[in-house]
């Protein structure tokens, strides 16, 4: 069976690597991965001076969780992986923390910063129920665990944004991306926000319009 196109520039990328297909990784494959998520997020090829080194993540560590969020979640377009891999990096300052200091909402965080509300929400849906309603206990399930807490961004984007959000990101174009931002988001398309966007765009090979 032959590979759909998106499909296999996102394996030849290194950002999706699904078990199904039984495809080996090898060291270019990985090294690809890193070096994609380094020029999404050009802070991330150290941790060295972070400003909170126990939630600091280098590329290298970042790219398998990554890659295991979209398979678990169905992530298969150059366009939403480009939405989620950017927001990710904008909003944890490319990986380097993964809980809100400032202002410091309680519960806030993981690598793709959600409300206590969201988070709780999520990590029902993983079963977690240790934290209980106390929205620090239930952050700190999901940000003890690599896997959860860069699994995130794509739960978010394929449990919270509607279909025709999802559509608009499959575009590659600009106008899909802003709806994502403010109509699922619910936040500011900011021209930061949006170089971090235009870069995973870029690598991720999307045809921004």
């Amino acid at each position: 069976m032959r590979l759909p196109a998106v499909l296999a520039r996102l394996i030849c990328l290194g950002v999706l690597v699904a078990p199904s297909l039984a495809l080996p990784t090898s060291p270019t494959v990985e090294k690809r991965t890193s070096g994609s998520l380094v020029t999404i997020a050009p802070k991330a090829n150290t941790c060295a001076g972070a400003p909170f080194p126990k939630e600091c993540k280098t590329a290298d560590e970042a790219a398998p969780f990554i890659n295991q969020s979209f398979r678990t979640y169905g992530i298969t377009t150059p366009g939403e992986a480009a939405a989620v891999l950017s927001t990710m990096a904008f909003e944890t300052d490319d990986f380097r923390f993964n809980i809100n200091h400032v202002p410091g909402v309680p519960g806030q965080g993981t690598r793709n910063m959600q409300s206590p509300q969201f988070n709780m929400m999520y990590a029902q849906s993983l079963k977690l129920t240790a934290g209980g309603s106390d929205p620090s206990a239930v952050l700190g399930q999901l940000t003890a665990n690599p896997q959860y807490d860069f699994g995130s961004g794509a739960w978010f984007l394929t449990t919270q944004c509607s279909g025709m959000i999802r559509a608009g990101l499959k575009t590659g174009s600009l106008a899909g991306w802003q709806a994502y931002i403010t109509e699922c988001l619910h936040t500011t398309a900011t021209p930061d926000r949006q170089a971090y966007w235009e870069r995973a765009a870029k690598v991720m090979g999307v045809s921004s319009t």
